[in-house]
């Protein structure tokens, strides 16, 4: 091994440290976001035309805001909200300042997903909640997320997956992870190694949650 990946070997404390701060990036991003995300995906539901609570200016307004931040590259949203970023954490350099952009450009995204999901909830099934007296919140809860779980799920795992590309990416404001080792050292240095290695790392972590993903709604669709 020594002799194959070398510089991985002298660098096995930092491989270790840039693993921590990529799941801490992922996964810290990812519950925001989530929350961001679930939220926004429901109110454009229920407040589109013929939605249990429509409102068409509401929705006009958080269909155009959810497209134009999706619409942002995330390397310019980076430096765009990079003032919040100071404003919110005190920094906009390091493994926590990445945190803010993250969510920001992942949130909009799994709030589409989120969206395109629940319209899958049969809606005879809404229609019959109302007839029988059930009030919004009781409908969202108990027919549209409950009805559309797995298929949330789903969307969850490719947001994931598509949040773990994006802090790669972070690498651009000295986030850490595994990304910024694999470019700031790897590729400058000619290291191919440790390129190598990081992306394998990054792979496992992709697989890993997609396998989890996967068998989660599967369980739940079952049950």
């Amino acid at each position: 091994m020594a002799a194959l990946i070398p510089n991985v070997i002298s660098m096995k404390s930092e491989f270790i440290q840039a693993t921590l701060e990529t799941l801490y990036m992922t996964f810290g991003s990812a519950i925001i976001a989530a929350v961001l995300g679930l939220a926004l995906g429901v109110w454009l539901v229920v407040t589109q035309p013929g939605g249990i609570l429509a409102d068409r200016v509401t929705y006009s307004i958080l269909d155009k805001l959810t497209n134009l931040l999706r619409s942002v590259p995330f390397i310019i949203l980076l430096a765009v909200i990079s003032p919040l970023t100071n404003f919110l954490v005190g920094t906009t350099v390091g493994t926590t300042a990445s945190l803010v952009p993250l969510i920001f450009g992942i949130f909009p995204f799994y709030a589409r997903q989120v969206q395109n999901a629940l319209l899958d909830v049969d809606h005879g099934v809404v229609e019959a909640a109302e007839s029988m007296g059930s009030s919004p919140s009781e409908i969202i809860f108990r027919v549209y997320l409950k009805e559309g779980l797995p298929d949330i799920i789903r969307v969850s795992i490719v947001t994931v997956i598509s949040l773990i590309g994006l802090t790669t990416m972070a690498g651009a404001i000295g986030s850490g992870g595994l990304g910024d080792i694999a470019i700031s050292i790897g590729y400058a240095r000619f290291e191919n190694d440790i390129t190598l290695v990081a992306t394998l790392i990054i792979l496992i972590l992709v697989f890993a949650v997609q396998i989890i993903g996967d068998w989660l709604a599967k369980k739940v669709e079952h049950n």
